[in-house]
């Protein structure tokens, strides 16, 4: 199975280029699906077809997919009911309350990320291809299943807060009466809950991780700034650990039979692409030519599809990585003790921060912040220092005396 998630600039014409990939995998012999979490909900207009939240046939190998949170609230609100009501005997929500839940912190992202889970793992598809969105909603959702992970890390043992409320001691005979009754009615299922999420977000987390499963194609438009968004976009993804296979650059005007007016902007998107495949090299940039209206409908997609990816099999994995040894952390062994290294491209020194809480190293470059854990030899070590070596951050660790056990 394989995921490709397209995102980008908004306005870039990322909903075009998902489904005009879609169309053009299926129509080279792979079973796609073609699913969407944009919100706005843009791809019924692209297709020309009705698209909701049951999958459709659009053609022979290809299917569609609109993802609806009301609708998922409603479908998965029985599996909810159900955890609920091992400490309530009866929970009465009715429709309006119902529809609220979605407005819960983190609610939306998990049901998304459950709807695209549930899609991954159906084994109905040789791929997925995923509209979406613009990239700042796009990264929020890939980096909530290592965000809920750290909350579920605290709750959890060994130090967690589950694990000191359910010592000995601190149960019924702590709270006494009828309070240590209801806490001891509530406590198991509401652990089991919270472990079953932690598992699920550990799940799906490896799922988008895996740079032969999931790769994120990125969406742009040749104005002035593209390179300085590709790359702070590309910093952001490899921040989080996922991986980049190319980059799709939208709308480029031709110079051919121009006046000056639209020769200059022709010259000014040659510029933007030569520096942008300058930049990027190894990774793919393709280019695609402006057209005289938005492409709609199956037939048009596919010759966009078909122009945009040339021979390369939309499905696949177009290019390597631009960082050196892939996006995950990598840790080595050194001379003073160890060190933790993963890709940072196109940042300078005064543009990181790090900070140490517990067992994570939490990681900020600009306005994005990353909590990587820690292996368990790393949790009993100081930071002694970190420095760019090229596209990657290393940072060095030195054993503590205090919490390495003595031969």
């Amino acid at each position: 199975m394989r995921c490709v998630l397209v995102t980008g600039m908004g306005g870039a014409g990322t909903t075009t280029v998902a489904a005009a990939t879609a169309v053009l995998a299926a129509q080279r012999g792979h079973r796609t699906l073609l699913l969407s979490v944009d919100p706005a909900a843009r791809l019924s207009g692209v297709l020309d077809h009705p698209v909701g939240p049951e999958e459709t046939e659009l053609e022979p190998g290809l299917s569609g997919r609109q993802v609806d949170l009301r609708r998922a609230v409603a479908d998965r609100w029985p599996a909810v009911r159900a955890v609920l009501a091992h400490t309530w005997p009866t929970v009465d929500v009715d429709p309006v309350e119902l529809e609220e839940l979605a407005f819960l912190p983190g609610a939306i992202e998990t049901l998304t990320l459950l709807e695209l889970r549930d899609s991954l793992t159906a084994g109905n598809h040789d791929v997925v291809i995923v509209d979406g969105g613009p990239l700042a909603g796009m990264l929020r959702l890939l980096a909530f299943p290592e965000t809920l992970s750290w909350y579920c890390r605290r709750l959890l043992p060994p130090d967690g807060a589950f694990a000191r409320w359910l010592r000995p001691g601190f149960g019924r005979a702590a709270l006494g009466g009828a309070l240590g009754g209801r806490w001891s009615s509530f406590a198991a299922p509401a652990y089991d809950t919270v472990s079953r999420v932690h598992r699920a977000a550990i799940d799906l987390r490896a799922i988008l991780t895996d740079q032969a499963a999931t790769s994120v194609r990125l969406v742009l438009t040749p104005q002035s700034g593209a390179l300085q968004a590709a790359q702070g976009s590309l910093t952001a993804l490899a921040l989080h650990g996922f991986t980049l296979d190319s980059v799709v650059v939208n709308r480029i005007l031709s110079p051919a039979g121009a006046d000056a007016w639209r020769a200059g902007w022709a010259a000014t998107h040659r510029e933007a692409l030569a520096e942008l495949t300058s930049a990027f090299a190894p990774t793919p940039v393709l280019p695609v030519a402006y057209r005289a209206g938005e492409p709609v409908g199956l037939e048009e997609l596919a010759a966009f599809g078909a122009a945009a990816y040339g021979e390369l099999d939309p499905a696949g994995v177009l290019g390597a990585g631009l960082v050196d040894g892939g996006d995950q952390p990598r840790v080595e062994r050194t001379d003073e003790g160890f060190a933790l290294s993963f890709g940072l491209p196109f940042v300078d020194g005064s543009q990181i921060d790090l900070a140490r809480l517990g067992d994570d190293l939490v990681v900020t470059v600009g306005a994005f912040r990353r909590a990587v854990p820690l292996p368990a030899a790393l949790r009993r070590c100081d930071v002694s220092a970190a420095r760019l070596r090229g596209d990657r951050l290393v940072v060095s660790f030195v054993p503590d005396p205090d919490r390495w056990v003595r031969a």
